[in-house]
This record gives structure tokens, sequence and C-alpha cells, in this order.
């Protein structure tokens, strides 16, 4: 299998001729992204190297921000599941939600509500996944900087399952999508 741009990506497999139960999803082998893995498993971001303390230091643009407040702000993921997947970080460099004051976990429930609202009329969609993966065995990519994610979902799209697990074509660049959210967030 290639990517749109003719790049290997690996093998796809059907589940359904692996030994045991078989399931419903395909694999997508991709062996490349072990080197990506690993480099990244070795050591987690300090304040000087994590992406989330260093994005408010960038334009919005740069960044993919779409909205700064006093103690969070609201970015597009770089890696999203769907399109308008964005980020609610405190710029505080802080690992897990019980560390964030009480300014910043109400920061970040405001932001929350108000991206919700905004990729409501923006993207049409019809639910949300909500989550926050608190440390590295949970999940968390980068589990030294807290960051909330708010997944748009629309009621012809599949359930969580191939979010998670699956494969996902995101059909819109993120400059733009960025641009749209960030202009028809409200004013303070």
């Amino acid at each position: 299998m290639r990517d749109y741009d003719g790049t290997e990506l690996g093998n796809v497999e059907n589940a359904a001729s692996f030994a045991a139960v078989p399931d419903a999803f395909q694999r997508l082998w991709t062996p490349y992204r072990i080197a990506y893995i690993k480099a990244n498993s070795e050591q987690e971001p300090t304040g000087d190297d994590c992406p989330f303390c260093t994005a408010p230091t960038l334009s919005d643009e740069q960044a993919l921000i779409v909205h700064r407040g006093t103690h969070a702000y609201v970015l597009l993921n770089l890696y999203p599941y769907n399109s308008g997947h964005v980020l609610v970080c405190p710029y505080r460099h802080v690992a897990t939600y019980d560390e964030a004051t009480d300014a910043e976990v109400a920061e970040i429930g405001r932001l929350t509500q108000v991206a919700m609202r905004v990729l409501t009329e923006t993207a049409q969609c019809h639910g949300f996944n909500i989550g926050m993966n608190q440390g590295r065995i949970a999940g968390a990519g980068v589990a030294e900087h807290l960051h909330q994610h708010i997944v748009p979902r629309w009621a012809l799209d599949s359930n969580f399952f191939p979010i998670v697990a699956g494969t996902k074509a995101v059909p819109r660049l993120l400059g733009e999508v960025r641009e749209e959210i960030a202009n028809a967030w409200p004013a303070a």
C-alpha cells in the first residue's frame, strides 16, 4: 500500500486470516514507524523541547493555535483523528490533571465548551470524543504536558474503535481548518 505521495506504507492484512479469534479490523503494518516510536519513548520532553511549551512561542499559524486564553490555549492536533481535532493545553508544563491549578482546570473546561460550539458550527459535527490520556502507559503521546483531546464526530462516521486502532483519511488541510476555527472563535 502506498501513501498519496508514493511512499510505501507497508502491507495491509485481513484480520480474518489471523490465528485465534478474528476481528473486523485490518492491520496496516508500518515497520518504518518503529524509529519514531523508539525515539519518542526513550525520553519525555522537558519544558525546553516540549511541543506544548514551544507552541505558544510561535505564531498562531505556525503552531496551529486557534485561541489563546489566560491559563490555557487551543490548537489543532498535528496528527488528527478527524478534521477539526483540537487540543486544549495549559501554558504551564504540568503532567497530570490533578497537578493543574483551579484556574487552569476552569479555563480548560471553558475552552472545551467553546471549542465544541465552534466545531458544531464550522464542521457541522454531531458529537464529540473528549478525553485526556494521563501518563505514557495510558497512551499519552506527550505525557509530561497535560492536554485534552476534542475530536468531532459525525452521524455517518464509524464508531470510536477505528479512531484508536484504524486508519482514517483526513480530508482537509490543517492550515485551512485552523483558519476556519480561529475565525469562528467568539471574541473574549
